[in-house]
């Protein structure tokens, strides 16, 4: 089918219908002149051409009903065929269209039944002319093929109809699946940013109103200094709340007003903002320090703000050492604690806490590796290992 056709039967279906109508009569009045003009004794073909009109006509509700149709088509060719027309499939032409509808609008048992019910009839009409005994095939197997393969043809359309349905269902479904996939992945992400910003920020804060409250008494001017490092610490924390939950609100992905991801290369504020809170951090980098893309950057550096909000809110430990190793492949952040000082460790509740499950999920998410738990000479260690060649950004986040 031609483009021009195909637009034709799109924007204007009822021209089109009776465009085929009018191509489907013209070949049946063929046909008609034809059994005319080759079968002796055709003295007019008057009657050929009526019932090949009332054929086309009754083609208008092949679509509503298929089989009733197929029945009056297939009673008008049965009547040409014992008044002797040959059985042509020019002839045949409204036949042929109404078994190729119902092929195609009714399932495959009764499409196969009535196909097969149409051919005898059709079949058998031709047999009682004597004249078409010489010539069965034209007159006999002929039309018989052509009507199965009508049939075959309205079953194979159905059929492919269907699967195109099918597949159109199942690609929907995909990405509905993908989608809903996305949303679960991008709230787990939310989640793990925000519980490493409020988790950080708090543990320090809690910890500077600690020590200031113990040296309320003792030394007053370091209590209101530590009194000042709190609010900076809780005004930094708000700034990160205000950044994450800002982009929650925006309708675009546009960057414009928004502050970069953190990276390493802010490693050395959060080592001021946990002496601050009393902690005593020292790092370490061995290898040649190499430039990580923002996801890669945003991990690593989450990774180390975890363990430190850990060391500072769980171990009793004053002092902590983070060692950066760079290889030509790998990045490997080790965070150590020992147990050497007498403050009290704050427990975790059994079954509470995602830390060590965010920073797992982090560093697995950029094809890395990661190990967490207590060390044989004391303390607890926090080691990963980040990919360097890792493109996987969006996941690292």
């Amino acid at each position: 089918m031609s483009t021009t056709w195909r637009r034709r039967a799109t924007f204007s279906p009822r021209t089109a219908e009776v465009m085929t109508l009018a191509l489907l009569f013209v070949t049946a009045v063929a046909g008609t002149l034809l059994s005319h003009w080759t079968v002796p004794g055709r003295s007019t073909p008057w009657p050929g051409l009526v019932l090949s009109a009332l054929a086309c006509a009754a083609l208008v509700w092949r679509r509503s009903h298929p089989v009733p149709v197929l029945v009056a088509t297939a009673s008008c060719a049965a009547v040409e065929g014992v008044m002797g027309y040959l059985m042509t499939p020019v002839l045949l032409s409204p036949l042929l269209a109404a078994q190729y509808s119902t092929g195609l609008r009714t399932n495959r048992v009764a499409a196969w039944c009535w196909a097969l019910v149409t051919t005898a009839v059709t079949v058998v009409s031709g047999v009682w002319h004597t004249e078409f005994h010489s010539y069965w095939i034209i007159g006999i197997a002929n039309p018989g093929a052509w009507i199965l393969l009508s049939a075959a043809l309205g079953s194979y359309v159905r059929v492919r109809r269907d699967y195109a349905a099918a597949r159109a269902e199942h690609i929907f479904r995909e990405r509905e699946e993908e989608a809903r996939h996305r949303v679960v992945q991008e709230r787990m992400r939310i989640a793990r940013e925000l519980h490493d910003v409020v988790a950080h920020h708090l543990a320090l804060a809690n910890a500077q109103a600690g020590t200031a409250s113990h040296l309320a008494r003792a030394d007053p001017d370091r209590a209101y200094e530590m009194l000042g490092k709190l609010s900076g610490t809780t005004a930094a924390a708000l700034r990160e709340l205000k950044a994450t939950v800002g982009l929650l609100r925006q309708e675009t992905d546009t960057p414009d007003g928004l502050a970069p991801a953190p990276g390493l290369e802010q490693l050395p504020e959060l080592v001021a903002a946990c002496e601050a809170a009393g902690l005593v951090v020292t790092v370490t980098t061995e290898g040649q320090p190499q430039p990580l893309s923002s996801g890669l950057g945003l991990t690593a550096y989450r990774i180390v703000q975890e363990a430190l909000t850990n060391v500072t809110k769980h171990a009793a430990t004053g002092t902590a050492r983070v060692r950066l190793t760079y290889t030509q492949r790998f990045l490997t952040l080790t965070v150590t604690n020992d147990e050497s000082s007498t403050r009290p460790a704050a427990r975790p509740d059994p079954g509470q806490g995602f830390g060590l499950l965010g920073m797992r999920e982090r560093a697995l998410a950029t094809g890395g590796t990661f190990r967490a738990g207590p060390r044989p000479q004391g303390g607890f260690e926090v080691a990963c290992t980040i990919p360097l060649d890792s493109h996987d950004e969006s996941t690292a986040s």
